[in-house]
């Protein structure tokens, strides 16, 4: 169909997104960062949202997807803003990400690439069920990566939204022009009223006309009528 390349693409576009928004979650799940958790298990929602309207042809649905895109973007730039440490915003000080119930920090400070942690015996800094390390050797930091990991979802969903908004707005060109639409559709068949689904020799404007039999000497004429069919 014609209309396919803007809605693959988009359906492409959708399962990057689900696969790079599952592998975030299960970083964010080892690291214990509860705010972004919530945040994946949302977005993962809307793009299965925006899957299921791109293939049933909801734009309803594809506008609810795009709006969320919207907050998604938002709510990566934040993210970029709080491991940057731009303006207020301080890593030793706001634990957001864990809405303030543990110390812990992103599983990349821990396990990056090329880290090497060092644990600190007998110090007297960690809180019960915590423990102090230090890390060093680190070929790339913990904010560096996951701020590169906010950069791809906003990349994603910048494009995400523009194809979204492109397909919302066919589909709504092709409900304006063919009325309300009859099933089915994805067959490609579009009738305006339902009478149009009916074989040509059932469809009421083209019913047989009743035949006139002529009349008997001394009787009236008569009208025979076709069977029903």
């Amino acid at each position: 169909m014609g209309r396919c390349n803007g809605r693959c693409t988009l359906v492409g576009f959708c399962c990057l997104q689900l696969v790079a928004a599952l592998e975030r979650q299960i970083f964010d799940f080892l690291g214990y960062q509860w705010a972004p958790i919530l945040a994946n298990f949302l977005h993962i929602m809307a793009v299965i949202l925006g899957i299921f309207g791109t293939i049933q042809y909801r734009s309803r649905y594809l506008m609810m997807y795009a709006v969320w895109l919207v907050l998604w973007v938002g709510w990566n730039a934040f993210i970029i803003c709080f491991y940057l440490e731009v303006g207020r915003l301080s890593q030793d000080r706001d634990f957001i990400m864990t809405f303030n119930t543990s110390l812990h920090r992103s599983w990349w400070m821990e396990n990056g690439p090329g880290c090497l942690v060092t644990p600190v015996l007998n110090s007297n800094l960690a809180p019960e069920d915590h423990h102090v390390i230090t890390v060093s050797g680190c070929l790339l930091d913990y904010q560096y990566i996951e701020v590169v990991s906010s950069a791809t979802q906003i990349f994603l969903a910048l494009f995400g939204f523009v194809y979204a908004c492109y397909v919302s707005k066919v589909f709504l060109e092709e409900e304006d022009s063919s009325g309300r639409c009859w099933q089915p559709r994805r067959a490609g068949l579009c009738h305006s009223h339902p009478d149009a689904l009916l074989p040509r020799d059932q469809h009421p404007t083209h019913a047989t006309a009743p035949q006139v039999v002529p009349a008997q000497p001394g009787g009236a004429a008569s009208h025979v009528f076709p069977p029903f069919r």
